[in-house]
């Protein structure tokens, strides 16, 4: 079997055990029973239809459980292409003191700029030199980062942190803290530090990129160390597999969307459900 095909199993056996986890909770474990719900509120029964709060109850379900799906879908795919990879990985380091000072100052200016002076807009290059320049004691800090990729064979290490399209400011903060000093570490424990965004919700390439709340933080269209969609797929699992994700996921999608209508809704599916395939 080739690399692309065992990174295509994973990736179905991944999002696939999940589903059906999902169509099982939804229809045996905890179904929607449209008479509890009129009796446990019966304003909401009066004025919207049932199947309204049906498929708010299929989304609380659906929901949890997706929670860590990047996370599991980059480590299949990580693990084919580098070897090994982990979630959760901590990593102990020294960094100087002057450094931790100056990724501080950094941050502050990003989010408060200073009285008087314009507002300070992100520049990773520019911000990793500065906070490199810096010496002072060592002290001991642990990261945790999201994901982490070995490769036994170049001897190259990464770390990501992965979150969903549309992150937070706070998230997005804590993140690049992490990144800054898993860079700024003593003997360079990692060869690269990424914040990567698992798809492009606005488009195909990086530069149509537009939720806000990041770009406070990062040059989400310019930043080498930030990586969205195809660029990160590709990175962790060689070129190709974006593309070999985006089939994978609209072929269960099909499969699982029809499941939705027929056994859970209890209608066919529409003609436009091609319309919603992930590109």
């Amino acid at each position: 079997m080739s690399n692309k095909d065992k990174v295509a199993s994973a990736i179905r056996d991944v999002v696939g055990v999940m589903m059906d986890r999902v169509m099982h909770n939804v229809l045996i474990d905890d179904p929607f029973i449209k008479e509890k719900h009129r009796a446990n509120k019966p304003l909401y029964a009066a004025l919207v239809p049932d199947e309204i709060f049906k498929g708010s109850h299929f989304e609380r379900r659906f929901v949890t459980p997706f929670g860590g799906v990047w996370e599991k879908l980059a480590k299949v795919v990580a693990t084919e292409a580098h070897g090994e990879c982990t979630m959760g990985h901590s990593i102990t380091g020294n960094v100087g003191e002057e450094r931790l000072r100056r990724i501080q100052e950094v941050l502050n200016r990003l989010e408060h700029a200073p009285k008087g002076e314009n507002k300070v807009l992100p520049n990773w290059r520019e911000e990793l030199e500065y906070i490199k320049a810096g010496q002072g004691n060592a002290i001991p800090v642990t990261v945790i980062c999201d994901i982490y990729v070995h490769n036994p064979t170049t001897g190259k290490s990464y770390s990501f942190e992965l979150k969903g399209p549309l992150p937070n400011s706070d998230q997005t903060k804590v993140s690049k803290e992490k990144m800054f000093k898993l860079l700024a570490m003593e003997s360079a424990p990692v060869d690269g530090a990424y914040y990567a965004l698992p798809y492009n919700p606005y488009g195909s390439r990086k530069e149509d990129y537009q939720w806000s709340f990041p770009m406070r933080w990062f040059n989400m269209r310019v930043d080498p160390s930030v990586l969205i969609g195809n660029e990160f797929w590709d990175f962790i699992g060689g070129s190709g597999t974006y593309a070999n994700f985006v089939h994978e996921v609209n072929y269960l999608g099909k499969e699982y969307r029809e499941r939705i209508y027929r056994d859970f809704l209890g209608m066919e599916p529409p003609a436009d459900t091609e319309d919603y395939l992930l590109k």
